[in-house]
């Protein structure tokens, strides 16, 4: 059986990430790079890795030349946090007849928030032979699918919460943005009233896959931030916070049931948080029968967990009946020691 062949789009810290964990691993190549970055385009998946494996594979910016004659089972997308942003991208995939892997948050639950894009997506998909998932650390694992696997045990879920508290100085640029990291307070308040500031990016899909999955009817979500302001400055490899600005965001979010909240999220995550004694951590708290109490310290590691995450679906992915697929459709996520040729039907 030959190599799976895989495609990465995006190859900054996650995508390059994922080419190096693919590095390590048996029966898989990466065939294809895209990207736009200028002191990536040009060079080889070797030279840009700083390893002796696919020095023939150059990164491309255009991606029809990147796929041009190359016969791709799955390719890795990690561009974009929203369904709009990746959906012509993954129309060109899925239009060519290859599986694809998105980190895009948004994508881990699409129809909370773009039911109708959602619905075209797995059109497309079916139509085309192929299918699409979302995944990530978070969405895609720690505040949502583990709640879900941990609630299996339980006669009756009465309230769920979900807090974790991380480090963004494994992710990149777009995160950096994202989470304001560097701007100063009064920007932040100006972006907030202007409805441009994202944010953690995730929390409607991981309330909605965790209502959906154990049957509870959401009756509305609401979401709030607040900035954390650094006080001495701090920089991460991807991005940088004066003192007095911000180093992060405390997010919060909630899931209405029967008027009541049922589902609890709180994330602050921000730069280097040992920096001002803030230790990181992962917790699960189910009220019911029985109650279950999780606690991971510290946090699972962001940049790592979500390439993992990506690298480790790849031939679930592969072995999935056509269309749009969520964490909560496919088995459960596993580290893949062997030979990942093994696991394709």
């Amino acid at each position: 059986m030959n190599n799976i062949q895989i495609a990465i789009w995006g190859f900054g810290a996650m995508g390059a990430g994922m080419a190096g964990m693919l590095g390590k691993k048996t029966g898989v190549d990466i065939a294809a790079v895209c990207d736009i970055h200028p002191d990536r385009i040009g060079k080889s998946v070797g030279e840009v890795l700083g390893m002796d494996r696919w020095t023939d594979v150059i990164v491309e910016s255009d991606i029809e030349k990147a796929l041009s004659g190359k016969n791709i089972d799955l390719c890795l997308l990690a561009t974009d946090s929203f369904t709009k942003g990746a959906y012509p991208k993954l129309k060109i995939l899925m239009e060519k007849g290859i599986n694809v892997i998105t980190t895009a948050e948004e994508m881990a639950y699409p129809k909370a928030q773009q039911p109708k894009l959602a619905h075209e997506i797995d059109e497309i998909a079916r139509a085309n032979g192929v299918t699409v998932l979302g995944t990530g650390i978070n969405p895609g694992l720690i505040m949502d699918l583990l709640v879900i696997c941990l609630t299996g045990c339980m006669e009756e879920v009465t309230h769920i919460e979900a807090r974790r508290v991380n480090s963004l100085s494994p992710f990149g640029i777009t995160v950096m943005e994202e989470q304001g990291v560097g701007i100063t307070e009064d920007e932040f308040n100006k972006r907030v009233l202007q409805k441009s500031m994202a944010g953690h990016v995730g929390f409607s899909e991981s309330i909605n896959m965790i209502a959906d999955a154990i049957g509870w009817k959401l009756e509305r979500f609401e979401q709030q931030m607040k900035p954390i302001l650094t006080t001495i400055d701090r920089k991460s490899p991807y991005g940088f916070a004066a003192a007095g600005n911000l180093a992060g965001i405390n997010m919060t979010g909630q899931g209405y049931i029967n008027g009541e909240v049922k589902i609890d999220m709180i994330h602050p995550q921000q730069i280097e948080p040992e920096m001002e004694g803030t230790h990181t951590g992962d917790y699960i708290t189910l009220k019911g029968s029985p109650p279950v109490n999780m606690a991971i310290t510290p946090e699972v590691d962001g940049g790592i967990g979500t390439i993992a995450m990506c690298v480790n679906m790849i031939p679930h992915v592969i072995n999935a009946n056509a269309g749009l697929k969520t964490m909560i459709d496919l088995p459960v996520p596993r580290a893949i020691m062997g030979d990942m040729r093994d696991l394709i039907d």
